[in-house]
């Protein structure tokens, strides 16, 4: 049993961001790993990254978006409820050196995932330029945690409400034009980003590392729901990732992959609010 210790409701009550007691988890936890969360006896298992962690204090944190029944459960919960199971940490670590700069770019929930990898870097020494967006202001979040961490930090709105009018990619790209010294770019965010940034970065030759989000279910490599098509041969996001060469991954298949279930995903969020 793993009690929520605090619970804040982030960019319109849609990014939920829970804080757990998870002692045994938190003391083994490195960035770029997830868990597996079970609300009840009766629930689905969902993965989650670990968006950051207390190993002295035994907490992790997770931040997720309400996009179906199960996330739909856990943001009614509240603090002091508890969650049946949270399982971890599970997948290979971020592979964090000192290597220089790095530029950590995140789209919408995917700055959840950033924070922990881009806390990682920054404690290994290297010069840290993120990139952050959302759609608008509403959606950004962890700007002041990510700005507390980077050396330098550009936020992004589609709808230029706040920050930088415009994607990630373009303040990216400005950024690989006028700084010969980026030694790696990671990414993170809705599967068009992270497709695009490789496309950019692979264009100036810049390694580029992505953590992958596909449809996951057991995650620890035995039902293979989480498979993905890296460098033509077929990898497990729970086992073998969840990061993976940007410039390797098949992002079309890993698309159409992630959409197969939206249908349902809605209706079971619907039929969870009658």
């Amino acid at each position: 049993m793993f009690q929520i210790l605090r619970k804040q409701e982030m960019a319109k009550g849609s990014i939920i961001r829970f804080d757990i007691s998870a002692p045994k988890i938190a003391s083994k936890a490195k960035a770029g790993q997830f868990v597996i969360v079970r609300v009840n006896e009766f629930g689905e298992r969902i993965p989650l990254t670990i968006a950051d962690k207390d190993a002295f204090a035994g907490i992790i944190t997770i931040i997720f978006q309400v996009v179906g029944k199960t996330t739909a459960l856990m943001r009614s919960l509240k603090e002091g409820d508890i969650i049946r199971d949270v399982v971890g940490p599970l997948g290979k670590p971020a592979e964090i050196e000192k290597i220089g700069t790095v530029v950590m770019v995140g789209g919408g929930t995917g700055v959840a995932i950033l924070h922990h990898v881009t806390k990682a870097f920054k404690e290994a020494g290297n010069f840290v330029i993120g990139i952050i967006g959302a759609k608008d202001k509403d959606l950004i979040i962890l700007e002041d945690e990510m700005a507390a961490i980077c050396d330098e930090l550009i936020v992004c709105t589609d709808d230029g409400s706040w920050g930088v009018r415009g994607f990630v990619t373009q303040p990216l790209e400005k950024y690989l034009e006028e700084r010969y010294d980026i030694k790696e770019v990671y990414a993170i965010g809705p599967i068009p980003m992270m497709k695009n940034v490789c496309k950019m970065t692979l264009k100036y030759k810049v390694p580029t590392m992505v953590s992958l989000n596909p449809v996951m279910i057991d995650g620890t490599g035995m039902c293979g729901g989480c498979r993905v098509t890296v460098g033509n041969k077929t990898m497990f996001c729970c086992v073998d990732g969840p990061d993976f060469d940007g410039h390797l991954v098949d992002f079309e298949e890993l698309e159409k992959r992630n959409n197969l279930y939206i249908r349902e995903e809605k209706d079971s969020l619907l039929f969870s609010i009658r």
